[in-house]
Parts: C-alpha cells; structure tokens; sequence
C-alpha cells in the first residue's frame, strides 16, 4: 500500500461507489419508466417495482452513511483523547466534528498548536489537512 498523503488520502471502492450506485439509480430510472408504460392491468406490479428501487436505494445511502456517523464519532473520542493525552486539555469546544477528523492526519507534535490555531481561526477542513506536516495515515476510515 502506498504511504497515505493529503492528496491520495480519500478512498473509493469503485464495486460500491461507481458500479452499485449506477446500478441503483438505473433500476430507479428503469422502474419509473416501466411504471409510466405500463398497461392497467400491470400497474400494481410496476408501481411495487419502484418501491423495491427506493428500498434499494435508501439502503445503499443509509448503509454508508450509518458507518460514516458511527465512525466520526469514534474519531472524536480518540482525537480528544489523543489531545488530551498530550495536553491535559480536551479539544477545543469551538471545533466542528468536520475540523477534528481533520486534525487525525496530524502528528502528535503538531496536534495540539494545530488544533488551536483551527478553532481560533475557524479554518476548514482542507486548511487544516494542507497544514499537516508530517502526516498520520489512517488507513482504517471505511
């Protein structure tokens, strides 16, 4: 695996994210158009046919978003308790979950002044990863 940078950093499974999502909005768009095509008789089966894609579709969304939330939490914790390890102090209560996942990638050299210099200047997430100068993979993030 090659080391983890700010550029390279983010993950895609191309299965999940191009094939299956595809898929899924093709089913929804197909079902659809069968639905406004078919006959009377053929309406009730069509109409279920939609259904079954907006299942689909609400499962394929919720399910990565589900993991997302439960992982963004998990990251919380572990950079307060990282903060906390290295300054006696948890983070600051100004940082949005957004800037602390963040702030992972940093070094535990660079956490602490990092973490301040985001909540006093309110900097995004992108400043905040561009500003990480010896970066800390996290090879785990689904």
């Amino acid at each position: 695996m090659a080391n983890q940078t700010q550029g390279n950093h983010a993950r895609y499974v191309p299965l999940w994210h191009f094939i299956t999502s595809s898929a899924m909005l093709a089913l929804l768009v197909g079902s659809i158009i069968n639905l406004l095509h078919s006959a009377k008789e053929n309406v009730y089966s069509a109409s279920l046919l939609v259904l079954v894609a907006v299942i689909f579709l609400s499962v394929f969304w919720y399910a990565r978003w589900f993991a997302l939330r439960a992982q963004d939490r998990a990251i919380r914790a572990e950079e307060n308790l990282r903060h906390f390890v290295l300054t006696g102090k948890l983070l600051d209560g100004r940082l949005r979950l957004g800037q602390i996942i963040a702030l992972r990638f940093a070094s535990d050299e660079q956490l602490p002044e990092l973490a301040k210099k985001a909540a006093n200047e309110g900097l995004r997430n992108a400043d905040i990863k561009k500003s990480v100068k010896d970066w800390r993979a996290d090879y785990h993030r689904v």
